[in-house]
């Protein structure tokens, strides 16, 4: 009499790191329930390889050289909208995380533990359930609970990062250099930081600028 087997689990992996890519197939390959279909290296790929293997999870990296790994999700979700979408990332930042799930991501993922806990996400994704940090839900509580940062205040963020003083801050945006100290006075307030180093620096930790 034979017994009955379910079909294993088909999971497609999208990074640019070719060994990364090969330690996440050597987890996956070790277990029978969980089969690799594809290994996209870009966004534009993973879309095109989802499409040709409709996988029962994606695993997707974040920074990626031609898109996102955001926009990528959202590419593909609005082809295929059941699609079960998990983040692999190395950022912890509130706001980046707060996008992918709200372009519909259904888990987040450190690269940094990987090896512990993958399969269990895996299997737990397929199984209907979502996959979200401890570490990344109290970020998004308490990011939502506290005063946001602006658009504008974005704008001057990214000038700051480039080193500009407030004058020229101000002549880009085309506002008076006092009106940019008010914004750096709130923004290091929201922040919570020293300087406008430290803001910077707090400001790539949480999304709210990119590199």
């Amino acid at each position: 009499m034979s017994t009955f087997k379910p079909l294993p689990i088909t999971v497609m992996t999208v990074d640019d790191h070719p060994l990364f890519q090969q330690g996440i197939a050597s987890v996956i390959t070790a277990e029978e329930d969980l089969y690799l279909v594809g290994q996209a290296a870009s966004g534009a790929e993973a879309i095109a390889m989802y499409r040709e293997f409709r996988p029962a999870v994606t695993l997707m990296d974040l920074q990626m050289p031609d898109m996102s790994g955001i926009d990528a999700i959202i590419a593909i979700r609005a082809e295929f909208p059941a699609a079960r979408i998990v983040v692999l990332t190395t950022l912890e930042g509130d706001v980046q995380a707060a996008r992918a799930i709200n372009a519909g991501a259904v888990g987040y993922l450190f690269k940094s533990t990987v090896r512990k806990t993958l399969v269990e996400t895996l299997r737990n994704i397929h199984a209907g359930g979502r996959s979200i940090p401890a570490s990344v839900t109290h970020a998004l509580v308490e990011s939502r609970s506290g005063q946001g940062i602006t658009k504008r205040e974005v704008e001057v963020l990214k000038l700051v990062a480039r080193g500009n003083s407030n004058a020229l801050i101000g002549e880009a945006l085309g506002i008076s250099g006092e009106t940019v100290k008010g914004y750096m006075s709130s923004i290091l307030l929201k922040l919570q930081a020293r300087d406008r180093a430290h803001a910077v620096m707090i400001a790539l930790e949480r999304g709210i600028l990119s590199l």
